[in-house]
């Protein structure tokens, strides 16, 4: 064995434990100690119950000797987001106004979809207020930094999950993504992190920002990520909005060519400013590669305007809702930003966000047709590289906060397709950046296979 079990891969992992030269317990206590010694000045986790995740790993062992186990990831360690309930654990979502003391009595559909598979969990990561902006830093827990550069941001919301998979505290995560929050700190943080169509990973309770929210898997490999899509997509009758579950093994297509498949690729979907040189050659480069596969790769914008209006009313009223159910002590307690937006949600009017509605159901409708002619479009996953940890933009202040330098993400969380962000190189001050890879509205398979054809050349 040539790596430290902290440094190790989920599928890897795996076939450790089959072969019984390593134990879910030595995995354990190795990605237990690994934080205990680096995570301070990183902040990924929020919540470490070193007892409990020893308690899940003890008994994988005896599963794994017994030749039982419950499934590949038992006893593979998994990062949880700090929005999805987790029985017994507190979600506390960045906020002060939470209560620790919970009720923590449920999982949420995919934490349950793990603890059945046997997957030890390894703790809670950080995440910015109820996942309101595309940086992790929060009133509850303070900023998260990018493990690449400390001085940098991780990304967010779902940055805790990614910055632990940078710093090898975990080999899954899971993230959640309402505007960006899986693929915008994948793409800081040099991992691979995949927002499945949506309803194909079953959620509970709804988002307050509704169906712009969905739940996957993060990683460091695209095949791991293949393994987590197939336990969270197993059914879940809480969620009234997910789809009809398929048995698909996730895996099966990781090989697949790319020869022949039609791909666009729009380096600012036909709008997008303030994307800097270095990310505009790393992805035109990384297009390139997808040419060298065999695929044909055109340069195409969807042609349909800017959807940063629509975005945003539905944002700002999802955060009117949060504040909404606030008192006015807990509302002097949240991070000022989610503040300013919620007070502007609150204030919108009725038939503006069902005009909203309206328009966002007009852009996924021509964005479907768009994607008739297409496999994959290829786009910068974030338009600039990771920026100083600390700030919500790194450009003045605009009123859109994040959704400025994040053209690329939100798109696809209106049109509910599903979307990955894969490393494509690093910037000459040594950042990440990341390729998002998006498909049809469906064809999850699809995207992970690209994304392994991609990463198998690289």
């Amino acid at each position: 064995m040539l790596r430290e079990p902290y440094e190790m891969t989920a599928a890897d992992l795996s076939k450790a434990y089959r072969m019984n030269k390593l134990s879910p317990i030595e995995t354990t206590q190795a990605c237990l100690e690994r934080i205990k010694t680096c995570d301070a000045d990183i902040n990924a986790f929020c919540l470490i119950d070193p007892a409990a995740s020893l308690a899940q790993a003890e008994a994988s062992e005896k599963r794994w000797r017994h030749g039982v186990p419950l499934s590949p990831l038992d006893g593979v360690p998994v990062a949880i987001k700090d929005l999805l309930l987790t029985k017994g654990w507190p979600t506390r979502r960045g906020s002060l106004t939470i209560d620790a003391s919970g009720p923590c009595i449920e999982d949420a559909p995919a934490v349950a979809r793990l603890r059945e598979g046997g997957a030890v969990l390894i703790g809670k990561t950080t995440t910015s207020e109820f996942g309101w902006k595309g940086t992790t830093d929060s009133p509850l827990k303070g900023i998260t930094r990018n493990p690449w550069d400390k001085t940098k941001t991780s990304g967010g919301s779902s940055g805790g999950s990614a910055a632990a998979l940078a710093a090898h505290f975990a080999p899954l995560a899971l993230g959640t993504d309402g505007g960006g929050s899986i693929r915008i700190p994948a793409s800081f943080c040099g991992c691979y992190g995949f927002k499945p169509s949506f309803g194909r990973v079953p959620a509970y309770p709804l988002s307050p920002f509704g169906t712009l929210a969905h739940v996957g898997p993060m990683s460091r490999t695209v095949l791991d990520s293949a393994l987590l899509l197939n336990a969270i997509t197993r059914p879940d009758a809480r969620d009234c909005y997910a789809l009809a579950y398929e048995a698909i093994d996730y895996t099966t297509r990781l090989g697949e060519s790319m020869k022949r498949k039609r791909i666009a690729f729009s380096p600012r979907l036909g709008y997008a400013k303030n994307v800097i040189t270095e990310v505009e050659s790393l992805v035109a480069a990384a297009a390139k590669r997808f040419e060298d596969m065999g695929a044909i790769v055109e340069v195409a914008d969807p042609d349909f305007g800017d959807p940063l209006p629509i975005f945003r009313t539905l944002w700002w009223v999802g955060a009117g809702f949060i504040l909404d159910n606030l008192s006015p002590m807990q509302k002097e307690q949240l991070d000022p930003g989610l503040r300013n937006i919620g007070s502007k949600g609150a204030n919108i009017a009725l038939n503006d966000y069902l005009r909203a509605n309206l328009a966002r159901g007009n852009y996924g409708s021509q964005m479907r047709q768009f994607m008739e002619r297409y496999d994959f479009l290829l786009t910068p996953t974030v338009a600039i590289p990771a920026f100083a940890a600390g700030q919500n933009t790194p450009f003045n202040e605009d009123g859109n906060d994040w959704m400025g330098w994040t053209p690329f993400s939100f798109p696809f969380n209106l049109t509910q397709q599903p979307a990955a962000s894969i490393n494509c190189g690093f910037t000459k001050a040594g950042l990440p950046v990341g390729l998002q890879i998006v498909g049809k509205m469906f064809d999850d398979a699809g995207v992970l296979a690209a994304s392994a054809a991609y990463e198998a050349i690289e």
